[in-house]
Formats: C-alpha cells, structure tokens, sequence
C-alpha cells in the first residue's frame, strides 16, 4: 500500500535502521491518525516481532495474545506465561536466534509493540517487565530497533514519554503523527477515486480535519453533503458515535478532557488557564496543567500567548476540526440531517470559526504563500486589554525581518468583498494594535480568503491576499 505524505516521519524511521545505536522509538497520536498504518507498511508487514494490544482485556488475555504472538514468530513454548517477565524473557529468546527475520536495509532487528497501553492492565507487572527487558538487555543491542505505539496518549505521555521512573531518558525518539494537510487530503482523495473540487476539500476539512480514516470512509460515488449525512447523522454511521468514542480511547478519565473542549467551542477566541479552572467541570490545579498537556499533545488545542500581555495569560483555543463539528451539529443535534443546517445561522458560525481552525493548521502553508518560510517567525494571537475589549486577532505571525503580518480569516462562496463597516474595523483593530504593542515594525494586514478578494475602493488597506489554493502548497 501506498504511504502518502509522512516525509518527516519516515525519514526518522530511515534514520533509526541507519543509527549505531539501539533505538526505543514512541509512536504516538490520536486515534484514527494512522499510526499503526505508518509502522506496518513502512516496514511493509515483516518485523523481528509484532503484537499488539487487546482492548478491554485483562492481563490473562493481554498474556495470551503475545503467546500467540511469539508462537506464531518461532516460539516452541506453548504454555501461558505467568507473568510479562516471563513473556520477555521468550522474547527475547527469539530474538537471539541465528534465524530471526532482520530488516534488509541495514540488518536490523525490528520488534513492533502495538497498541502498548492496552498491556498494562490494572495490578500487571507490565511497565516493570518492559523497563527490565529494555534496561537489561535490548538498550544493549547495537542491532535492535524497539517501536511501540498507541492511541492511548495519556499512557504513552505520562508513562513513557515524562516518565520520571524506567523509562526516563530510555525513549530515543518520539514521533508525533499528525493529521494530514490539505495537500496530504488531496493526495488521498485522488488515490480513493474520491472526486471534489478544492473549496469542497477545505469544507471537508472543516468537518472531518486531516484524520485518514474518517477520509477513507468517504464513499467515492456520493457528494461531500451526502458522505456527511451518511457518516455522521444516520444512527448506523461510522462517525455518529465517535465524538464519544475518541477521548475514551484516548485518556483514562476524559471527563475532564471533554469539559476543556466544550468550554472552547463556546469560546472561539480561546479561554486563559484561569478562565478554565473557573469552571467547576473543569477544576485547577496539577490536573488541569495535565489534562491541557495531554489535549495539546494530541493537537486537540494550541496554547497561544497574546502579543501584548504576559505569558501567564496566554490563550488555548480549540483547533480540532472534528471535534469542533461534533459539538456543534451532533452531541446536541436539532436536525437530523446534514442537509436541514445548511446555510442557517449557527452554520454560517461554524463555518467561519472551523476556516479559521484551517488556516492555523496551514500556518505554514500561510508563510510559504508570503513567501517567508525561510524567515524565522513567531506566532501570537492577541485581544485588546484596554481600549477596546472587541478589538482582536486570531492570528499575528512576528516575523524577524521586520514586518508584522496581522491576519484575517474569512470563508465567503464567493470572493471576499471589503466593505465599508469592516474596513473601518480593520483600521480601528491596527490602530489599537499599534498603541498597545508599542511596535516599530511594518504592519501588513493579510486575508486568508477561501476565494479571493474582490477589488474595491476599500481593498488597499490588505497588503497581502492569500487564497484557499495557497493552502494545498506541500
């Protein structure tokens, strides 16, 4: 099968099979990302090892599994082992045989362990057994390349990757795998059979984000609205239930989680740490800064500092796509059709908060149009603390050469027209920005806009036009 995209990811993984060293690579992301499909084809199914996981099983069954597994890879003992040392003591037997499978590129030893936190049932000896396996003897194989994976990131986070205990500083790299690009998605279509326009893509976007498997259920002979309804409003669609279905997969206790993300959606312009904690879903404390960083992690939220005020009072907002969509048209649903939303009020809200959410998960895309991507640059969002509480930019990228782009985001069927009440808006938002800010940089006012702009008498305060073409831009 074909991997589209990943360049970064499998260069790493090129870069591992090369490496002198033993490897421990983590593979993590939400669910639905395409971890497991990254690792499996690009070592096209054929590992030293390979097992994964059982949801839901306790240690008897998650035992079970990996002796199946084992056996299946040249093992003779076909008895239960009694515990994970056990299990990785057999193991590694396999593994020192003159027999075993070794990847071709460089001969290496590849052991694949999917789906990891599912092992660690609750009173199992599972971590202990791992950080043995691994401290006493894999750390020492020059020839040994050790990649786990799982969706359960709250695990993989706090057990793995922050780990203060065995596996601190064990981990030698860490692959965050990301949803796909507009470009990535195009690319997907196209292998699929799946027939939209560019403006239909974006829209796609702003329902489904750039996860693989949600994009792989689209069926190819049926329009974007149809596929919508089809997936996420009829009882028996794939996606109806998968709002819920997601952060249960992903963290342990995801009440709290969901809380943090509902507070957002009603809060476009994004919430302070302190405005969360306020909230008596939510709370404060160590399990806010955890649960932030675990949501963060997973690309669910961004933390933005705002230009003009003190770290402390930096912003999270929501950027996921999905889950935007979710909360707004499917956990309290008042239609029961896709078709039923189209072009009321609420629609046209999200529609321009979740093109938005594209264009800050296309921010590099934005520098490339500007052509700057070679400039070092910072990203800020910033709201006015004094002189006017609506004064506000969702996106101001800082750039080294001495220019400030303050962009502006709108999603319109045809191309953006300037009118007089939004161009005095657009000077009031500068002129405030100016003061505050304090800055002796160039301002340039920049429109992301999915079709364009239209020319008029008031279009000349936008120095720079950016279109929903510039974001496909690999």
């Amino acid at each position: 099968m074909k991997i589209i995209g990943r360049k970064r990811e499998k260069d790493c993984l090129l870069q591992c099979l090369y490496s002198k060293r033993p490897e421990f690579i983590v593979v993590y992301g939400r669910r639905r990302v395409g971890k497991t499909y990254l690792i499996r084809e690009y070592f096209n199914r054929q590992f030293s090892f390979y097992t994964t996981g059982l949801t839901d099983e306790k240690t008897k069954g998650q035992l079970r599994a990996f002796t199946e597994s084992l056996k299946a890879y040249g093992s003779n003992d076909t008895s239960l082992p009694k515990d994970w040392f056990e299990a990785f003591s057999r193991l590694r037997n396999i593994l020192e045989k003159e027999n075993v499978y070794r990847e071709p590129i460089n001969n290496k030893r590849v052991i694949f362990l999917d789906e990891l936190p599912w092992m660690d049932t609750a009173r199992s000896d599972f971590k202990s057994a791992l950080d043995y396996f691994w401290n006493s003897w894999a750390s020492a194989q020059e020839d040994l390349v050790l990649i786990t994976c799982g969706s359960a990131t709250s695990w993989i986070i706090n057990n793995l990757l922050n780990s203060k205990k065995g596996f601190h500083n064990r981990v030698t790299r860490r692959i965050q795998l990301a949803p796909f690009s507009l470009a990535e998605c195009e690319e997907l279509y196209s292998f699929n059979d799946v027939v939209m326009t560019r403006n239909q893509m974006i829209e796609c976007y702003m329902v489904f984000g750039g996860i693989p498997h949600y994009l792989n259920m689209l069926d190819s002979r049926l329009s974007l609205a149809q596929n919508i309804n089809e997936l996420c409003f009829k009882e028996y669609g794939e996606l109806h239930n998968e709002y819920h279905n997601l952060f249960y997969s992903l963290f342990d206790k995801p009440e709290k989680h969901i809380a943090i993300l509902e507070a957002l959606s009603r809060k476009k312009e994004g919430l302070t740490r302190n405005d969360l904690a306020k909230n008596e879903s939510i709370g404060g404390g160590s399990v806010l800064t955890k649960n932030l960083r675990e949501l963060e992690e997973c690309g669910f939220i961004r933390k933005f500092n705002n230009y003009t005020q003190e770290e402390n009072n930096a912003l999270y907002q929501l950027i996921d796509p999905f889950t935007l969509f979710s909360l707004h048209f499917i956990k309290n649903k008042k239609f029961d059709s896709w078709n039923e939303y189209l072009n009321t009020p609420g629609y046209n809200a999200w529609r321009g908060n979740s093109f938005e959410i594209v264009c800050i998960n296309h921010i590099n895309q934005i520098k490339a149009s500007l052509g700057i991507s070679g400039i070092e640059t910072n990203e800020f969002s910033w709201r006015s603390s004094s002189t006017d509480k609506s004064a506000q930019i969702d996106l101001i990228i800082d750039r080294k050469d001495g220019v400030i782009n303050l962009c502006e985001m709108k999603y319109t069927n045809e191309e953006y027209s300037l009118e007089h009440d939004e161009y005095y808006k657009l000077q009031n938002r500068m002129t405030i920005f100016q003061k505050e800010s304090e800055t002796k940089k160039a301002i340039h006012i920049t429109l992301v806009s999915a079709n364009g702009l239209k020319k008029s008498k008031y279009s000349g305060i936008i120095q720079n036009v950016i279109s929903g073409e510039d974001l496909f831009s690999h």
